[in-house]
């Protein structure tokens, strides 16, 4: 009795063979063929899809211009410190202002340099800045204090008037710039 593999296989002597690239070419007569085929069109839009997404590089952003844009932002933050905690006295806003300067910080520095500075040197610059802004605001809140009639020295005052509200200033400031600059 003949097994499974004999009735499937072909008994034929010569199969027909595969076309070729050459009897492929050339077209017959009276046969219409397309210039190019229709995956093409798919091709041509991912390809076009891609180059728009691709961002264009800043000529002009360099590692310089980056640090300096970022310590400009870094001294509006200072300045937005003292001016919301000593002179509007919105002591619980100083959260939200060391967050928006540890955004700006980072913000300004990834804009700023583009892809000059790599991400461990762009977190590490946009923490450091931010975390001196910050200080750069407590030293002037202790200054407005003083040409009110305050005593104290810098340290002794923070922790008398703003308490715990300090650090964590540091702290926010430091996580926003370090997300948003990675």
């Amino acid at each position: 009795m003949p097994g499974y593999d004999v009735r499937v296989t072909d008994q034929t002597p010569n199969p027909t063979p595969l076309p070729t690239a050459e009897s492929v070419s050339a077209p017959s007569p009276g046969e219409r063929r397309l210039a190019h085929p229709p995956s093409d069109r798919f091709r041509a839009a991912e390809a076009s899809a891609a180059a728009a997404t691709t961002p264009i590089p800043d000529p002009a952003a360099s590692t310089a211009r980056g640090v300096a844009v970022a310590t400009v932002v870094a001294i509006i933050g200072a300045g937005a410190i003292v001016l919301v905690g000593g002179i509007l006295t919105l002591t619980t806003s100083l959260l939200v202002v060391a967050g928006a300067t540890g955004l700006g910080v980072a913000v300004a520095l990834r804009i700023g340099a583009g892809d000059h500075l790599s991400s461990r040197r762009r977190v590490t610059i946009a923490v450091a800045s931010t975390i001196a802004a910050i200080a750069l605001g407590q030293l002037g809140l202790w200054q407005y204090a003083r040409t009110e009639g305050g005593v104290l020295p810098p340290l002794e005052y923070l922790g008398e008037v703003f308490g715990p509200l300090v650090p964590l200033e540091f702290g926010v400031g430091a996580i926003v710039a370090w997300l948003v600059a990675r």
